[in-house]
């Protein structure tokens, strides 16, 4: 039989308690990323939000926060759902091979207005609510990125073929954090419409980054796309190749986990895949133990 100090229950820490639990669960993480440089691409479709929470307004919270810590953010955005949206408003129709948009001159602009009208002053304007931090650019200022046509067939989708990162260098070295809109330009000032995931990796490899993290609409990758539980938490560059080559990984994936492999094969630390529909899903990854979504690394520890 229990005595009454047995069964007396432990007391269920106070919310304040907990908050600090948190922070100090943070320290290691935010001493360890001081000064570091951490590139995110924003997917338009995390742009869409949740049923409870406005996505966009918790991703610039995290975005500032991590600024403030001493951490150095740089946002890649892409706008793929909003590029549909207006051009199905205009009658066009949109076709994707391998995950890419094919684009003709008329979707070259539309691109160009979507993500510098649109998305790119959305971004900055959420940030910016919590002082002077962002600045909107795109891969045309400065000659950021150079580009060229990837295929025919595809019309005016580029490669990247430079990044110039003088201009990222001197907005983080000023303590401002870049948007970064993705389009580009060749020699000749021909714009490109180029894959938001693909600049993310090629900016990140260009200016030495110590993270790559990608939010989209889903939780990462999976072994089995309609099992839940298959979510693969860590994987390394190999492993990855191993996948898309046995078709695990299709469609606009491919981009995506084709510029992870390439940053952590050349000097990118670690690459995220992350649901940003998830509230604050950035200090989840970076600032706590159990971590979420999708770790990617060239080998694993220990590994020669």
């Amino acid at each position: 039989m229990s005595t009454p100090e047995s069964s007396v229950a432990e007391p269920t820490p106070a919310p304040a308690a907990l908050k600090a639990s948190t922070l100090v669960e943070a320290l290691p993480y935010i001493r360890r990323f001081a000064g570091k440089t951490v590139v995110v691409k924003y997917g338009g479709n995390a742009l869409a939000g949740t049923s409870e929470h406005d996505a966009l307004t918790l991703f610039a919270e995290d975005i500032v926060l991590m600024r403030l810590v001493g951490m150095r953010p740089i946002v890649v955005h892409g706008g793929g759902p909003q590029i549909s949206a207006l051009m199905a408003k205009l009658g066009k129709e949109t076709e994707f091979v391998d995950g890419l948009r094919v684009t003709d001159a008329e979707t070259v602009e539309i691109a160009r207005m979507v993500l510098k009208g649109q998305v790119n002053p959305q971004l900055v304007a959420a940030i910016n609510v919590h002082g002077r931090f962002a600045v909107g650019i795109s891969g045309v200022d400065a000659g950021l990125i150079r580009a060229t046509a990837r295929h025919p067939d595809l019309g005016f989708v580029g490669d990247v073929t430079e990044i110039n990162p003088d201009i990222i260098h001197g907005l983080i070295e000023d303590e401002f954090i870049p948007v970064i809109a993705t389009i580009g330009s060749d020699e000749y000032g021909q714009a490109y419409n180029i894959n938001a995931d693909t600049v993310a990796g090629a900016i990140a490899e260009a200016i030495g980054a110590e993270k790559l993290v990608y939010l989209t609409d889903i939780e990462g990758l999976r072994r089995d796309v309609a099992d839940e539980a298959s979510l693969i938490r860590q994987v390394t560059a190999d492993e990855l190749d191993g996948m898309v080559d046995d078709g695990t990984i299709v469609g606009g994936m491919i981009p995506k986990v084709a510029s992870c492999v390439r940053a952590v094969r050349n000097g990118v630390h670690r690459a995220h895949i992350l649901d940003g529909r998830i509230a604050h899903v950035l200090l989840l990854e970076i600032f706590t133990d159990a971590g979420i979504g999708t770790m990617v690394m060239d080998k694993r520890e220990g590994s020669s």
